[in-house]
C-alpha cells in the first residue's frame, strides 16, 4: 500500500462542477492510502484575515479557477488504476480533521427547506476550537462537532457532460450525509476508466436535513484507503458503518427518496442475509430506520439503516 498526499491548489481543484472529461490530479493503485486536503467557500464568505486562518489557496483557488455558481470547490479527481464502468469503488474514510479555527453558515432568500420564510440573507462566521472540538455559536452555544466531507462521488458518465456539484445523483456526490466519518465505508458506482473520485465540502457538524441550506462549512483534511471492488455489482451509492448497513435514495420528491432507499435495502438483505423480499421487506419494517439525509439539495436524500446484528442474527 502507497500513501500520498493531495493538496488543494488551483491544479487539483475544480469549482462547482463533476465532469468525466476532467483529467487526474492524482493516480493511484488499488488499496493506497490518500490524504486529501479541502478547502471551502466563495470569497464572500471569508472573515477578516486577521480573526481567523485563511487557507492561502483558498484565495489562490478564487483568483485562478473557473466557477460555475452555485457549487463546491472539490479537490481531485483521483483515478484508480484498473477501475472501469461497471465497477465499484470502496472509500474507507480512516480519518477527518480541521484544516482552519473557523466556517460558516448561511441562510439565503428561496433557498433552503423554508425557502420564503427567511426573506433576508445571513452570513455568520463561526469560530471553531481544533482541540475542544467545539464551535462557539453566536448565541453563547459550544457545539460539539462531528466532521465530515458533504461531497464525495466518482465521475458522472461522460454523456451526461458537465454536471453541478449541488445535486446528489448516482455517482455520490452532495450527499450531506452525517454518518460518512472515520469508521464508515462508502460505496461508488463507476462510470468512466479509472472512477475519477473527488471530495469537498467539509462540515464541521450538520444536523440531518441541513435545512437551511449550509452546515458548518469549513476547510478538512480526510485520510482514505481506496479499493476497486469488480466482486460488487450495482449502480446507486451505498455505504456501512462498523454497526450499520446504509442505502440511499436521492429525488426532488421526498416519497420516492424513500422508495429508492427501501428497495436497494431489500436488494442489499438479499445480499447480505440470504432473505426472500418479503422477509426482507418485513425486516425493513421492524428493524431498519428511514432518515432523512438533507431537504435542500433540489434532489433531497433519503438513507435507510439497519444494524449489522439485525441482519447476521436474522440467518441464524
Amino acid at each position: 500500500m502507497a500513501c500520498h498526499h493531495l493538496h488543494a491548489s488551483p491544479e487539483t481543484c475544480h469549482w462547482g462542477f463533476f465532469d468525466a472529461a476532467l483529467k487526474p490530479a492524482l493516480v493511484i493503485a488499488s488499496g493506497d492510502q490518500v490524504t486529501i486536503d479541502t478547502i471551502s467557500g466563495t470569497p464572500e464568505v471569508l472573515p477578516p484575515a486577521s480573526a481567523f486562518h485563511v487557507p492561502p489557496e483558498l484565495k489562490h483557488v478564487h483568483a485562478k479557477n473557473e466557477r460555475m455558481v452555485p457549487g463546491h470547490i472539490l479537490t481531485g479527481p483521483i483515478a484508480v488504476e484498473g477501475a472501469e464502468p461497471g465497477d465499484i469503488l470502496e472509500v474507507e474514510i480512516l480519518d477527518i480533521s480541521l484544516r482552519q479555527d473557523w466556517g460558516y453558515n448561511l441562510i439565503k432568500p428561496l433557498m433552503g427547506t423554508l425557502p420564503e420564510d427567511f426573506p433576508e440573507p445571513r452570513l455568520i462566521n463561526i469560530p471553531l476550537d481544533k482541540t475542544r472540538m467545539i464551535a462557539t455559536l453566536p448565541w453563547g452555544l459550544k457545539l460539539p462537532l462531528a466532521p465530515f466531507f458533504g461531497v464525495m462521488g466518482t465521475a458522472p458518465p461522460p454523456a451526461w457532460g458537465r454536471i453541478s456539484s449541488i445535486v446528489p445523483r448516482a455517482m455520490g456526490g452532495n450527499l450531506d450525509n452525517k454518518e460518512l466519518v472515520p469508521g464508515a465505508k462508502l460505496y461508488l458506482p463507476v462510470f468512466v476508466a479509472g472512477g475519477l473520485f473527488s471530495c469537498g465540502d467539509g462540515h464541521a457538524v450538520q444536523g440531518d436535513g441541513e435545512v437551511c441550506i449550509t452546515a458548518i462549512e469549513t476547510a478538512l483534511q480526510g485520510s482514505f484507503v481506496f479499493r476497486l471492488r469488480k466482486d460488487l455489482r450495482f449502480t446507486y451509492p451505498r455505504a456501512e458503518t462498523p454497526t450499520h448497513y446504509m442505502t440511499m435514495g436521492m429525488d426532488p420528491d421526498l416519497d420516492q427518496c424513500v422508495v429508492k432507499a427501501l428497495r436497494d435495502m431489500i436488494v442489499l438483505l438479499g445480499e447480505k442475509g440470504n432473505l426472500a423480499r418479503d422477509d426482507a421487506y418485513t425486516l425493513c419494517s421492524l428493524a431498519a430506520d428511514l432518515r432523512i439525509t438533507q431537504t435542500v439539495n433540489g434532489s433531497k436524500g433519503v438513507h435507510c439503516m439497519i444494524a449489522k446484528s439485525a441482519v447476521h442474527g436474522a440467518t441464524h
